[in-house]
């Protein structure tokens, strides 16, 4: 299994994203945004938290035109593989890889803590190791992660069960308690909190590991 993660000036859990792709067992490339291909092979592809290009214009607006991001959709247009965080959530919705905006918290501050919460379908590669209706502890750290979509996109997302996860305890304002999606197909995830932040013992928890592991798993079944 192969796995490549964007590097964005600005992206700072690029690493982290790394290293939990490792432990799942997957072999991993960092792919430069200048660069315009994705190495030869990859399955999954990566987009990294941070504050590409300094959170610009929009978070992930400039990101979303870079040279990678052109090789990113062509890899999604495939039925590739891509799990966005954070940013990487930001970017995604910016490159129309998954519907909705990411809107500055509602409290107006940048929040970072561990919140609750809820897995709404396993019927994914990302989900498929959790249980349905589990609760799980993962850290958010963004100022822009109030999630919003006009009410035709939230129908379509509740219909076809592309809510991928849910906060118990809205942190920002999201719509409808809404944490992570995905796409049609399901093989694109976006999520505000970072499951690599919690992949590990001594992140203090590890809740977060069994979403790289099942998709590691699928990934092999596949």
């Amino acid at each position: 299994m192969k796995a490549a993660v964007l590097v964005f000036p600005g992206s700072n859990c690029d690493r982290d994203l790394k290293r939990a792709f490792e432990q799942a067992g997957f072999s991993v490339d960092m792919v430069w945004h200048k660069d315009t291909n994705l190495p030869d092979g990859v399955d999954l592809v990566g987009v990294p938290g941070g504050f590409s290009y300094g959170d610009y214009l929009r978070c992930g607006a400039i990101a979303a035109q870079s040279p990678i991001s052109r090789a990113l959709k062509a890899h999604a247009s495939r039925g590739g593989y891509v799990f966005g965080v954070c940013n990487g959530f930001q970017i995604l919705t910016e490159t129309q890889l998954l519907p909705g905006a990411l809107l500055q918290n509602m409290s107006t501050r940048y929040i970072c803590k561990p919140v609750g919460l809820r897995v709404e379908n396993t019927d994914s590669a990302f989900t498929s190791a959790y249980e349905k209706g589990a609760v799980i502890s993962v850290p958010i750290a963004h100022h822009e992660g109030n999630y919003q979509a006009d009410p035709d996109t939230l129908l379509r997302l509740n219909g076809e069960g592309r809510v991928a996860f849910r906060y118990v305890e809205n942190p920002n304002g999201a719509v409808e308690d809404i944490a992570g999606i995905l796409s049609e197909n399901r093989r694109i995830l976006g999520m505000m909190p970072h499951p690599e932040r919690a992949s590990e013992p001594l992140h203090g928890g590890t809740d977060g590991a069994a979403l790289f592991a099942g998709l590691a798993q699928a990934l092999v079944a596949a």
